[in-house]
Formats: C-alpha cells, sequence, structure tokens
C-alpha cells in the first residue's frame, strides 16, 4: 500500500501545498515552496514506513507543511520584510491562519496559480512547462518527454521563467476579463497535456495513469465551477476528458495490456460519465467561437457510440478534417486515416498514411500494420515488428506481437 499511497499523495497534494505556500510568500520564494512540499513528503515516506499510515494521511501533510513553513520562516532572518511580526513571538502565539490550507483557500490558490504561471512575460512553451511542474507535479523527465526536447533544455527553460516571475513580480490572482482569455489557452493547453500523459502513458512502464486523468479532470472542473473561466472551451476539454474516460475499464485487459477500439467490450463503457461527457459538449454550445477542444470532444463523443454504422465513422472522419485545419497534429491526422480506412476502404488509407511518412513514430507503423492486414499480411508483420522495435512500454510490446502471431497463423492455416 505504501508504494502506492505516496506517490498518489503527491500527484494530488503536492501542488495544493505549493499552491498555497506560493500564494502566501510570493513567486520569489516559489523554490522555498517547493522544497517545503518535497520536503514534506520526504519526512512522509520516513514517518509513515517506520510507524505506519496517520488516520488522515491529507490532513497529516498539511499540517507537517505548514510547521515547516513556520519553522522556515522563524529560522531564516532574510524574510524578515516578508513575514508578520506574529511570527517572531512564541509557536502558541502564531494565528492558525497564517498558513491557510482550508480547501477553499487551496482551490482558490490552485486557480489563481495556473493563471500566473501563465503570465506573458514568459514565452508558452515555458508556461506550460512550469505549470506541469509547479500544478501537475510531472518530474523533469516527464516534461522533457512532453516536448520532445533534452532534460537540460527543460532545467533552463523553468529557471529563465521563475527568474522572469520574480522580476516582474507577478501576483498570484486571476487576471482581468482582457487578459483571462490569452492566459485560459495555455491553462487549457496544461491540462490537456497533462491528461494525455495519463491517457498515453509512457512513463513508469505503463498504458494508462487514471489517477493523472482524473486529477485533470479535476483541475478543468475547477475552472467550469469559476464564473470567470467557465468558457465554452472549458467545457469542450472536459466533455472531451469525461469521454476519454468512460473507456477507461475497456481499454486494459486483465494483465494491463492495451485492448484496440474495435476489440473493447462497450459493456465496459462506464455510462454515467458519457452522461457527463454529453452535458459538457451541450453547455459548450454556446459562442461563434469553435475550438479544437470542441471539435475533438466530438470526435470522442461518436466513439462512445457502441453502433458500427457508415453514418458514424463518416462523421469521425468529417470532424477530422476539420480538427486538421484548426490545428494539425501528427497523431490527429494518423487518427484521422484509420476513420478514412472504415468510410473508403484499407487501400486508400494505405496511401493516405504513406504520404504522412511519420518513421519516428511507432503509432504510424501500427497504423500501417492494422492497414495491410488482409491486403498484404507480409508487410503486416513487418510494420508491426517494428512497431514493437520502437514501442516504449512492455504492455504494447506485447500487444504487437500477439498481433504479429495472429496475422501468421493466419498464414500458416
Amino acid at each position: 500500500m505504501s508504494d502506492a499511497l505516496i506517490p498518489h499523495l503527491f500527484r494530488t497534494e503536492y501542488r495544493k501545498i505549493v499552491s498555497v505556500l506560493t500564494k502566501r510568500f510570493g513567486f520569489d520564494q516559489l523554490e522555498i515552496a517547493e522544497d517545503i512540499a518535497s520536503d514534506t513528503f520526504l519526512t512522509a515516506a520516513e514517518t509513515w514506513g517506520l510507524k505506519g499510515f496517520p488516520a488522515n494521511p491529507t490532513a497529516w501533510l498539511y499540517n507537517v507543511a505548514k510547521n515547516k513553513a513556520i519553522n522556515y520562516l522563524e529560522r531564516d532572518r532574510v524574510f524578515d520584510d516578508k513575514i508578520t511580526p506574529a511570527l517572531k513571538q512564541n509557536r502558541d502565539d502564531i494565528p492558525e491562519t497564517e498558513l491557510d490550507l482550508s480547501p477553499q483557500n487551496i482551490n482558490d490558490s490552485q486557480l489563481q496559480m495556473m493563471f500566473a504561471v501563465c503570465h506573458p512575460s514568459i514565452p508558452v512553451e515555458a508556461q506550460i512547462g512550469l505549470s506541469l511542474r509547479v500544478l501537475c507535479g510531472f518530474g523533469i523527465d516527464e516534461i522533457a518527454d512532453a516536448f520532445l526536447v533534452d532534460k537540460d533544455t527543460i532545467n533552463k527553460r523553468l529557471f529563465r521563467a521563475k527568474q522572469k516571475l520574480r522580476e516582474e513580480n507577478v501576483k498570484i490572482m486571476l487576471p482581468g476579463a482582457v487578459e483571462l482569455d490569452e492566459r485560459l489557452a495555455v491553462v487549457l493547453r496544461t491540462i490537456y497535456l497533462f491528461f494525455n500523459e495519463g491517457y498515453y502513458s509512457v512513463s513508469q512502464n505503463r498504458t494508462l495513469r487514471k489517477d493523472v486523468c482524473f486529477e485533470a479532470i479535476r483541475l478543468c472542473s475547477m475552472l467550469v465551477e469559476n464564473a470567470s473561466t467557465n468558457k465554452p472551451q472549458v467545457n469542450a476539454l472536459l466533455s472531451l476528458m469525461f469521454f476519454h474516460a468512460s473507456r477507461f475499464d475497456a481499454r486494459l485487459d486483465e494483465k494491463g495490456e492495451p485492448v484496440l477500439y474495435e476489440e473493447q467490450d462497450t459493456a465496459r463503457w462506464d455510462t454515467d460519465l458519457i452522461r457527463r461527457g454529453e452535458h459538457y459538449l451541450n453547455s459548450s454550445a454556446t459562442g461563434s467561437k469553435l475550438s479544437k477542444y470542441h471539435v475533438e470532444a466530438a470526435i470522442a463523443y461518436w466513439h462512445t457510440n457502441k453502433t458500427d454504422t457508415p453514418e458514424k465513422w463518416e462523421n469521425i472522419l468529417s470532424l477530422y478534417n476539420e480538427l486538421l485545419i484548426i490545428e494539425y497534429s501528427p497523431i490527429a491526422a494518423l487518427n484521422r486515416t484509420y476513420a478514412l480506412s472504415k468510410v473508403h476502404g484499407k487501400a486508400k488509407a494505405v496511401e493516405e498514411a504513406r504520404k504522412l511518412d511519420l518513421t519516428d513514430n511507432h503509432y504510424y507503423f501500427a497504423l500501417l500494420g492494422e492497414l495491410y492486414c488482409g491486403l498484404d499480411n507480409n508487410e503486416a508483420i513487418r510494420h508491426f515488428e517494428k512497431a514493437c522495435q520502437m514501442a516504449k512500454s512492455s504492455s504494447e510490446k506485447s500487444t504487437f506481437s500477439k498481433k504479429i502471431d495472429k496475422i501468421r497463423c493466419s498464414l500458416s492455416a
């Protein structure tokens, strides 16, 4: 249990502690906030390993973080101009409100922190990287994977971003109405990347990390619940994530290996989550601007339709065409090609897939393997073998190996 509990709590509570501490002390003490939060979890690992788990692990973490913060401020005179006279008195005289870890302040601090980190004084890539680090608890390796760059580049990028936020004396608060929409776009992109890391996970040798996905949903829900950030594109993103989450239980088999969409047991799709997705998709249908989240949510909606009809795939193909116009991405192009095969046949889809030439992506070879099945099974095997070589998780390698074995069995028969 300890192996799972502390990482889970780190993912869910680390950013809350950092947000509250940073809101209290300002961006010039962001590193101190991160150190206190990290040290809190180190203390938890050491103490719980010896004494067992407390009755309320989350409350225990908050109490230890609060005490560590007060201890630091009392000890280090560098911050004399940042603290109140009360902090110089005896511990018994320190007001409980000095570090407010109430649920309301935690939510407010996280929401305000999201927008403060996405300040226009730093580049968008740095905004997203810092958000993934501070608000999502991503490690440097995970951020580097998300941006397809090396760790040194990420470290330098984050260092410069923190320095700039200090220089600009950025306040942790929601921006005005004029600036809010611009920053909201970066906040949504961060949550989108956060969810994708869980949904298409290559970290920790796992294909799906549900805890990461549901934390992304929780962050997006906070935006919907706030009147100033409850925008159509926010509802669309939340809808998209609920639709994807509805098929979690069907995406993996009992061994934790991925199950292809057409082979999923639709009885295992979560109808309650589908209804939530539909609710937020309907809520997003206001205003005149169509975001990529609207289109992706509509695609995800059709994927929760259990019938395999021409209308379903024609709608999905049309939506992918629209999505690629709004924002091109290699994954979207690959997914469009699969939809194309359902509408116009595999031969046409192979022709289109070849044009993409995404030879650095194992999903490209997996798609070609799937498309060649029944057309040229030897080519299908060759492409699945390439996908297997490039796959980053053992579960994906196993899935591709099974596809190869199945095709070989059909050839020998």
